[in-house]
């Protein structure tokens, strides 16, 4: 499989290529040159296969010749190690839980596939310095997912108090080969440094630069696999039921861009609802055709906290850039702190059922749309509540229980470099030797 720039202005590369790249120097994004269609067969056995064997179907098409079989059955084993488990938390309506990971957020997949993918393919002679930005679990599932991985550094930016606590402790104490970058200014603003240092001539003479964002297609791509094993795991209960609504809690875009090339490759999904917080940018374009990116705005549900998703233009891209057609497909939804907090009250309440900020989002989202839909819902629990766990005690007026994941990370030293949001001194800072977990 090859891959080009959205923007159409590089020549096409190899996966292997791409994953190296990054970003494409014309500021795109790499996309792949066909989108395969699976076969009956596949959906038919769907409900039966084990999370790593939809993962080696779906993703192989993506990644050959680059890896062999052989090479994407073992990456497929190495990171589709635990649970992702499709719970009723009401009737017709399922939370895909997807906080069973290491650092229990839903980006331990693609961050964990990313990096076994480097790995295969990092020059000795050439280290690798990964680049990232985050507004909260990006940054924990890339620091553990990459971490003792010899010849790759990783770089990790995000907004100076900007994360929960418990999100900055998974990358600030790790050390080793993961440094963190604090930015005085917001997630927009890391998101800003990093594309410029990708396309800085004179600063990738010198260093081997690569993206661990969802903009990297290793990172993007195995994102669809939970899709089709949530089909799989709805269809085992409902197999006479067609219709399906998939709620996706969305910041930067790329786990719903991931979801409709799964439905491009012939996922039977009916909606998908793009769910933020009050950085509301696609829903308002869903509503009135017109996009205007804006800075950032500070809520609870701070992993979604992003005024300029990277990845929406590969959704549009992939709807051929025409409004109607992906309005057919994708409703827009968002809510604002007080709704979020209400919302997880009552279903806790009522349903014994403890979700986090953005699930909460996802949750509502169903609820609100899915009876004028005609189908039954799954929404992704994106990142486990012990994350946010000072808001969602706020909230409830009592202490929640910390999974033992998250519990290891209490109590360690931070190791934190502050920068002001000055790409100079961004530049400056990556052309410095990386020595245990310092710039």
């Amino acid at each position: 499989m090859n891959y080009y720039s959205t923007n159409g202005h590089v020549q096409e590369l190899s996966f292997k290529e791409a994953v190296l790249k990054g970003l494409p120097q014309d500021k795109g994004l790499f996309f792949p040159k066909e989108i395969p269609q699976l076969p009956d067969s596949f959906f038919e056995a769907l409900p039966d296969l084990l999370l790593p064997q939809v993962a080696f179907q779906v993703l192989k098409p993506f990644v050959q010749p680059d890896l062999t079989e052989a090479q994407l059955q073992q990456i497929c084993e190495d990171v589709f190690t635990f649970p992702i488990p499709l719970v009723e938390v009401e009737q017709g309506l399922y939370a895909l839980e997807l906080f069973h990971g290491p650092t229990c957020a839903f980006k331990d997949v693609g961050a964990r596939f990313m990096s076994r993918c480097l790995q295969a393919f990092a020059d000795p002679d050439k280290p690798v310095t990964v680049l990232v930005a985050t507004s909260g679990d990006t940054g924990s599932a890339v620091a553990n997912g990459f971490l003792g991985l010899e010849n790759i550094d990783v770089v990790v930016l995000y907004p100076q108090g900007g994360v929960s606590e418990i999100q900055e402790v998974q990358f600030t104490t790790l050390g080793q080969n993961i440094s963190a970058v604090a930015v005085e200014g917001t997630f927009d603003d890391c998101q800003a440094l990093v594309k410029q240092a990708f396309s800085d001539g004179e600063l990738n003479q010198v260093k081997n630069l690569s993206s661990a964002n969802s903009i990297n297609v290793a990172r993007w791509l195995p994102q669809m696999v939970y899709y089709f094993y949530a089909w799989g795991q709805w269809k085992l209960r409902h197999p006479d039921q067609t219709g399906l609504t998939v709620s996706v809690p969305s910041g930067n875009f790329g786990n719903l861009a991931a979801g409709l090339v799964a439905r491009q490759m012939g996922l039977p999904i009916s909606y998908f609802i793009a769910a933020t917080n009050r950085n509301k940018i696609v829903p308002d374009y869903l509503e009135t055709g017109d996009y205007q990116p804006a800075p950032s705005v500070a809520t609870i549900a701070n992993a979604m906290d992003v005024g300029a998703p990277n990845n929406f233009p590969r959704i549009q891209h992939l709807f051929g850039n025409k409004l109607d057609a992906l309005q057919q497909v994708v409703k827009g939804f968002w809510a604002d702190d007080d709704q979020i907090k209400e919302i997880i009250q009552r279903v806790y309440e009522e349903r014994d059922y403890l979700l986090d900020p953005h699930g909460a989002i996802g949750f509502l989202s169903l609820k609100k749309l899915m009876s004028g839909l005609g189908t039954q819902g799954i929404f992704l629990e994106t990142a486990h509540p012990a994350k946010f766990k000072n808001s969602i005690e706020a909230v409830l007026g009592h202490e929640i229980a910390v999974p033992e994941q998250l519990q290891a990370f209490l109590g360690r030293q931070k190791q934190v470099t502050i920068l002001p949001n000055d790409y100079k001194e961004l530049a400056l800072l990556l052309k410095q030797t990386h020595k245990e977990g310092t710039l």
